[in-house]
């Protein structure tokens, strides 16, 4: 007989020492995986300032952006905490209030994964389903490797953006507009 692996919950997770690798839970067990890379990095700037820029330049939209892989728990027992990439919440889902110390108990109204090298397209289509089953209207895949990226929207429906569009953030961010080549920096 084999025994059955010990499942994590997401408290245990919380106080995991990874030794600065990035941790998720999928349905209890461990998800471990390297540090991302620089061209990763850079794309995740230059979005969250470009966000950040169309925040602060319209009224239209409250809320706040996260990024450095914060935790959301999607699931209860047993447990499924995932963290993107970057995260929008609209003051809406906030609720007004501060964001807490832990998990996030919501889901963000975008999220946002950026494929590194060694992201397989099933797990990542995986996570996206995910997102969108827990309740988020919006998640885009971005892909610093091709150039490219796919925006998943709560009606099941999917936006192919070629190296040479614009992501659109409506619903979520309405009137966002972002020329996809500006995440590529000078390369």
């Amino acid at each position: 007989m084999i025994a059955s692996p010990t499942l994590m919950s997401a408290s245990e997770l919380l106080t995991y020492d990874a030794r600065g690798r990035r941790t998720e839970l999928v349905k209890g067990k461990l998800l471990v995986r390297e540090p991302v890379g620089g061209a990763h990095a850079g794309v995740l700037f230059e979005l969250t300032v470009a966000i950040g820029v169309y925040l602060r330049s319209t009224n239209a939209v409250a809320g706040r952006v996260l990024v450095g892989d914060p935790g959301f728990w999607l699931a209860h027992d047993p447990d499924t905490v995932r963290a993107p990439d970057l995260a929008f919440l609209s003051q809406e889902r906030l609720k007004g209030g501060p964001i807490s110390e832990g998990f996030l108990k919501s889901v963000p109204d975008l999220a946002v994964e950026i494929r590194s090298p060694n992201d397989r397209a099933g797990a990542l289509l995986q996570k996206v389903g995910e997102w969108l089953d827990a309740g988020t209207p919006l998640v885009w895949v971005i892909d610093p490797i091709r150039t490219c990226a796919q925006a998943y929207h709560a009606d099941g429906s999917v936006t192919l953006v070629g190296a040479n569009e614009a992501l659109h953030g409506a619903p979520v961010l309405p009137g966002f507009v972002l020329p996809l080549a500006s995440l590529w920096g000078d390369r």
